[in-house]
């Protein structure tokens, strides 16, 4: 484990302080205008985020209308906003996050996890979100985050961008991330209108994080590789992350599959 990480998590990663007013102007507006089914709908999730399946655990709900919450990038965002700009870098496009690209050579191990998330415009219906494009960046398993993190900065690894099909979907295949000190496990997202202002790095649509479900946490930390990130779990929650902590049901994935032969964390993405 890094352990200059804690050091690094500046204000940016600590993002209910950093963004409090905004996020809860934002969120106690839905809640007093979303109203009707929607709103019903999201209290239910909120009472419920979770059950198991025989694959493992799933999150996740319908989104009711409301638009996926806006969240921090942190302090690793990658996108020119706070040190390296990798969106502009060519190879950046693919599906495979686990390999650097370019001049990188590295390779991040892990559990085996398929990442899919369904962009959805909600000016339009909910309908799906074709040609959206979606930047998608996460840790390793001891916490370190690519181009920033000691040991890791000339890596480019678990940083991608996917071109959305007819169906508002985008496909990556990555690794389960660790979890480190002060944080909830989660993966980090920018979604841009098409592949030409995400590779430009502007006109983003929205930024979030996609949170991962406790049991499936629990089953993958237990495995090789991940101690250090069991130890971590232990001392955090979604009630208590600072990002997750004020509403997560829109954010928390759902997970199919099994640790074997590979995980699939599944997600929808109004905006």
């Amino acid at each position: 484990m890094d352990h200059q990480h804690d050091d690094e998590l500046h204000d940016h990663d600590r993002g209910l302080a950093h963004d409090l007013p905004r996020m809860l102007s934002r969120r106690r507006l839905l809640a007093l205008v979303g109203g009707g089914a929607g709103a019903l709908a999201l209290a239910a999730c909120s009472a419920n985020p979770s059950s198991e399946t025989a694959g493992g655990v799933t999150g996740g709900a319908s989104s009711g209308g409301a638009q996926i919450p806006e969240e921090t990038g942190g302090p690793y965002p990658g996108d020119g906003s706070n040190g390296p700009n990798v969106l502009t870098e060519s190879g950046v496009v693919r599906t495979d996050l686990t390999r650097s690209f370019g001049t990188a050579s590295g390779v991040a191990t892990g559990i085996p996890l398929t990442v899919r998330l369904t962009v959805l415009d909600t000016r339009n219906g909910s309908t799906a979100l074709k040609g959206a494009a979606v930047y998608l960046w996460h840790c390793t398993v001891d916490g370190r985050y690519s181009l920033y993190s000691q040991g890791v900065t000339d890596e480019n690894y678990l940083r991608g961008v996917q071109e959305a099909d007819e169906d508002g979907v985008v496909t990556f295949t990555t690794i389960f991330p660790g979890a480190y000190s002060g944080r909830w496990p989660h993966m980090h997202f920018e979604v841009y209108p098409d592949l030409t202002a995400a590779t430009g790095a502007r006109d983003k649509l929205r930024t979030s994080q996609l949170a991962l479900p406790v049991e499936t946490c629990r089953i993958v930390y237990a495995t090789d590789g991940y101690e250090q990130s069991a130890s971590n779990l232990t001392g955090s929650s979604l009630e208590r992350d600072t990002v997750f902590r004020d509403g997560y049901s829109l954010q928390l994935a759902t997970i199919t599959g099994a640790v074997d032969n590979g995980l699939t964390a599944t997600l929808r993405v109004p905006v």
